[in-house]
C-alpha cells in the first residue's frame, strides 16, 4: 500500500466516529421535524387521544375500538395478541382516522412469549448473561412475529422481602446482579435498531423502588432514607435507561408518602433531567385515578392534572385524561407544553419502531397470517431447554443420591409433578399450558423403557380455601389449580404404596404458580400443609428422598431440607421445563444455578439479605451473643446464602491474590485466584467478587458483589480469574447523594457464593 493511499486510509479512519455522529445528529434532527410537523396539524382532541392506552377487554366492542381508532381516540393497546386481531385496529387508525397516526400494540412478555422461559427469578439464577440474552431475542422475535411491539418488561425491582408475590418476576436481591440483568435484556428486547421487525421495544418496570413495599404487600407504601434507595434500588433502573429502554412503566405505590405516578420529583428532575430519559413513560393499570385513593387527589379532575404534570405521557386503562383534560387545558391549569411533552413522547416511541415507515411492519399481511397460531413450529423449544437447564439449583445432595441412575423404580410424587400450567410461571405471556412439558413428562422422556416411574399426585398444592378462592379469582377462565376430589389420606396412601415399589422418591412440592403473582403476598413461607403431611408420610417410608421444589421466591423448607436426601430448586422453569429438570436429575446436565436471593430460616427472618449494613453489635461466629444484634430463638444464618449453588463436581479455590495492596485514585489493581475442577466430570461454576468499605462517612454493607465469572472446568482443569478494581467498584452514594470512592481500606472477598471467600485488603490512597 503506497503512502497516499495509506494516509487516506487513516484519514477516513479518523473521521468515522465524526461521520457516525453526524448520521445519529441528522437521524434526531429528521424525526424531531417529522413530529414538530405532525403536531402542528393535531387537534388538542387527537393530541389527547394519543395519551390513551386500552385494555382490550369487555369494557368496549371491537367495533367500537376501530372506530374510537378511527376518531384518533386511542394511542395504543394491549392484551390483544395476535395478527388477525391487530390489523383490523391499524386499518381503523391509518385508513379511517384523518392524519393517519398508527396505534403501537403492547403485552406482558416478561419471560417468553409463546415459548416461556424459566420465570425471572429462575433467570437471574442462571447467573449467565449469554442464556438471558437468548431469552430475550427469542421472546422479542415471537412477540414481534405475533404483531406485538412493546412489551411491559423487564421488571428490575430489587426485592428483598420473599413473602412479596412478585418477587417471582423480578431478577432477585442485589443491584449489580439486577442491573447486568436488566441491561442484557433491554439491548436484547431492542437489538440495535429498534424498528426491526423481529425486535419490540422494552419498557422497564416499575419505576421505581416498587420491590420494597412495606410488608411485603403489593401495592404497599414505600418510605425509605434517600441514601438506601440510591445506593440499593436505584441503579437497576438507571442501567435500564442507560441500556436505552424506549418506555419506562410507573409504579403502583407511594414513595415516602408521594405516589409515583404524581411523583414530580421521579418523574422530571431524576428520570428526565439526572438521567437523561428520552422515551416514552406509562402509568401502571389504573394508576392515574388511584391517585384519589392514595389521598392525594380529591377527584379525576386532580388526579388527571397531578399526573400529566408530573410526566406520566400515557394513562394505562382508565379514560380519565379524556375526560379531564380538555377542561384544565381550557382552564389553564395544565398548560399546552404540558399535553405536548407527553404527546411528543409517545409520537417518538412510534417513530422509533418505524410505525410511521411502516404501520403493519410486525403485523404484515393477512396472506402470510400462521395457518396455526398456536403452531407447534412457532414455538422456540430447543433454547428454552438449554436455558432452563442453567437456572436449577442444587442445593443439596447428601452421599451423591444425584444424578439418579436411568434404571429400577422411580416414584414420581406429589401436586406439581404432573402440572403443565404451573411450569409456565406468573406473566407467561401466550405460553399454552397444553404445549409445556411436565416433570412427569421429562421423566418419561429421558427413561423410555430403562426404567418405570410410578407417579401418584399424593395432595393438593393446598386445601386452603381462601387460597384456592383466591387461585380462582386470579385465573378468570383459566382453571389455575386442579383439585383432587378425593381425601388427603386417600391420595398420600397411593403415593405411599407407589413410593413402597420404588428405589427412589421424587417429590415435586411447592407453590401453584398463581401463589407468586401479582397481589400474590403470603404471610408465610411454608410449602402449604398438605404437601408438608404428604413429605412427612414419604419420609416414613425410609426410600431416599429428592426434592424438587417449584416456587416463585424463597420458601422456608428447614424441615424438608433435612429429611431430603437432595434438593433441587427449579423455579418455575418454562415450556420445557420438564425435560429440563430431567437433565439434571439424571446427570445429562451438570446443574450450575446459584441463588439470586437469600433463603431464610423462617419468616421471622425477613428481611434476610446478603448486603445488609454494619452494625454496632454483630453476630460474629466464635463470640458470646448476648447483647449482639441476633434472634435469641433461632439460627441467625441464612438457611442458603446469595450466590450458593452446588454442582456434581467439586471446585476448589486458591488463595486470593491482589496486584497491589495500595490503589490509587484513577488507576486500578487486579484480584487473582486459581480455581480448580477436583471432581471427576465437567462443570460450570461461577466466582464471584466481593468488596467491603471498611471505615467510610456513612454504615456501608458488610459486603457488595461488584463482579462475577462464569466458567465452565474440565476435570482437572484449573483457571486464573482476574478482577480489575478500580474507583466505579468502590464509589457509593454519600449523605449528599453524591456518588463517591473515599480514601481507607477495603477488604476484598471471591468465593462461588457470598459467605465462603478468600479474603484479601487493600487501602484506596
Amino acid at each position: 500500500m503506497n503512502k497516499l493511499c495509506l494516509l487516506g486510509l487513516v484519514v477516513g479512519l479518523a473521521f468515522q466516529p465524526a461521520l457516525a455522529a453526524d448520521v445519529k445528529s441528522t437521524t434526531a434532527q429528521t424525526k424531531a421535524a417529522f413530529i414538530s410537523d405532525l403536531m402542528k396539524r393535531m387537534t388538542v382532541e387527537e393530541k389527547i387521544g394519543q395519551l390513551r392506552l386500552i385494555s382490550i377487554g369487555p369494557e368496549m366492542t371491537h367495533e367500537q375500538i376501530q372506530d374510537e381508532m378511527a376518531a384518533g381516540r386511542i394511542g395504543g393497546t394491549f392484551n390483544s395478541v395476535i395478527r388477525a386481531e391487530n390489523r383490523p385496529m391499524q386499518d381503523a387508525a391509518v385508513k379511517r382516522s384523518r392524519l393517519k397516526i398508527p396505534v403501537f400494540f403492547a403485552f406482558d412478555v416478561i419471560h417468553g412469549h409463546r415459548t416461556a422461559f424459566p420465570i425471572s427469578l429462575g433467570l437471574a439464577a442462571s447467573w449467565d448473561m449469554a442464556a438471558i440474552a437468548t431469552s430475550a431475542r427469542v421472546a422479542a422475535a415471537e412477540a414481534a412475529s405475533d404483531s406485538l411491539d412493546m412489551t411491559f418488561g423487564p421488571m428490575v425491582d430489587v426485592s428483598r422481602d420473599p413473602r412479596w408475590g412478585r418477587t417471582s418476576e423480578g431478577f432477585g436481591e442485589d443491584p449489580y446482579l439486577v442491573s447486568r440483568i436488566a441491561t442484557v435484556m433491554v439491548e436484547n428486547l431492542q437489538g440495535k435498531d429498534l424498528a426491526a421487525k423481529d425486535k419490540i421495544m422494552a419498557t422497564m418496570k416499575h419505576f421505581a423502588v416498587y420491590g420494597a413495599v412495606e410488608g411485603g404487600r403489593d401495592y404497599n407504601v414505600v418510605d425509605m432514607s434517600m441514601t438506601r434507595m440510591y445506593q440499593d434500588y436505584l441503579p437497576p433502573y438507571r442501567a435500564a435507561v442507560d441500556a436505552g429502554a424506549g418506555g419506562v412503566m410507573i409504579a403502583l405505590n407511594s414513595i415516602n408518602g408521594v405516589p409515583a405516578t404524581s411523583n414530580t420529583w421521579l418523574m422530571q428532575d431524576l428520570l428526565r433531567k439526572d438521567w437523561g430519559f428520552k422515551g416514552v413513560t406509562v402509568s401502571d393499570h389504573g394508576a392515574v385515578l388511584e391517585l384519589i385513593r392514595h389521598g392525594v387527589a380529591k377527584d379525576g379532575r386532580e388526579a388527571a392534572k397531578l399526573a400529566i404534570k408530573a410526566g406520566i405521557d400515557m394513562s394505562m386503562n382508565d379514560k380519565v385524561y379524556g375526560k379531564e383534560l380538555p377542561g384544565l387545558l381550557k382552564s389553564g391549569e395544565v398548560s399546552q407544553r404540558d399535553l405536548d411533552n407527553a404527546v411528543r413522547e409517545i409520537l417518538g416511541a412510534k417513530y422509533d419502531l418505524g410505525l410511521f415507515a411502516d404501520p403493519y411492519r410486525r403485523i404484515g399481511q393477512a396472506a402470510d397470517d400462521p395457518a396455526d397460531t398456536y403452531a407447534e413450529e412457532r414455538l422456540s423449544r430447543a433454547p428454552a431447554r438449554e436455558v432452563a437447564r442453567k437456572t436449577l439449583v442444587l442445593l443439596k445432595n447428601q452421599n451423591q443420591t444425584l444424578p439418579l441412575k436411568k434404571q429400577g423404580t422411580i416414584a414420581l410424587v406429589g401436586p406439581l409433578a404432573d402440572a403443565p400450567i404451573d411450569m409456565l410461571g406468573s406473566w407467561s405471556a401466550a405460553a399454552r399450558s397444553g404445549q409445556a412439558v411436565t416433570l412427569r413428562a421429562g421423566l418419561n422422556n429421558a427413561l423410555g423403557d430403562k426404567a418405570q416411574v410410578l407417579y401418584a399426585k399424593g395432595a393438593n398444592v393446598t386445601d386452603n380455601p381462601q387460597i384456592l378462592h383466591f387461585l380462582a379469582n386470579l385465573g378468570g377462565d383459566r382453571e389455575e389449580v386442579e383439585i383432587d376430589p378425593r381425601t388427603p389420606q386417600q391420595m398420600i396412601d397411593e403415593a405411599v404404596a407407589a413410593a413402597g415399589k420404588a428405589d427412589v422418591i421424587v417429590a415435586a412440592l411447592g407453590e401453584a404458580r398463581g401463589m407468586s403473582h401479582e397481589s400474590a403476598s403470603r404471610t408465610n413461607l411454608n410449602i402449604p400443609e398438605p404437601q408438608r403431611a404428604l413429605f412427612d408420610a414419604l419420609k416414613a417410608t425410609g426410600k431416599p428422598i429428592v426434592l424438587v421444589l417449584m416456587n416463585g421466591r424463597p420458601l422456608t423448607i428447614a424441615k424438608e431440607l433435612a429429611g431430603s436426601d437432595a434438593v433441587l430448586e427449579t423455579w418455575f422453569s418454562g415450556t420445557e421445563g420438564g425435560n429440563a429438570i430431567a437433565d439434571v436429575l439424571f446427570g445429562d446436565y451438570n446443574p450450575s444455578g446459584k441463588l439470586p436471593v437469600t433463603f431464610p430460616r423462617s419468616v421471622g427472618q425477613i428481611p434476610s439479605y446478603y448486603n445488609h449494613l454494619s452494625v454496632g453489635r454483630p453476630v460474629v461466629p466464635g463470640e458470646p451473643t448476648d447483647y449482639r444484634s441476633q434472634y435469641f430463638d433461632e439460627e441467625n444464618s441464612p438457611l442458603f446464602p446469595f450466590g450458593f449453588g452446588l454442582s456434581y463436581t467439586d471446585f476448589s479455590l486458591s488463595d486470593l491474590s491482589l496486584s497491589s495492596t495500595t490503589l490509587k485514585k484513577g488507576a486500578k489493581l487486579q484480584a487473582s485466584i486459581r480455581v480448580k475442577n477436583t471432581g471427576q466430570r465437567a462443570g460450570e461454576t461461577v466466582v464471584q467478587l466481593y468488596i467491603r468499605d471498611v471505615a467510610a462517612s456513612l454504615a456501608r454493607p458488610v459486603k457488595e458483589l461488584k463482579n462475577f465469572r462464569k466458567l465452565m472446568l474440565a476435570p482437572g482443569e484449573e483457571q486464573t480469574v482476574t478482577f480489575d478494581i478500580g474507583e466505579n467498584e468502590l464509589k457509593f452514594f454519600n449523605a449528599q447523594l453524591k456518588a463517591v470512592a473515599e480514601p481507607g481500606e477495603f477488604k476484598v472477598q471471591v468465593g462461588l457464593d457470598s459467605q465462603a471467600v478468600k479474603e484479601q485488603s487493600f487501602e484506596l490512597l
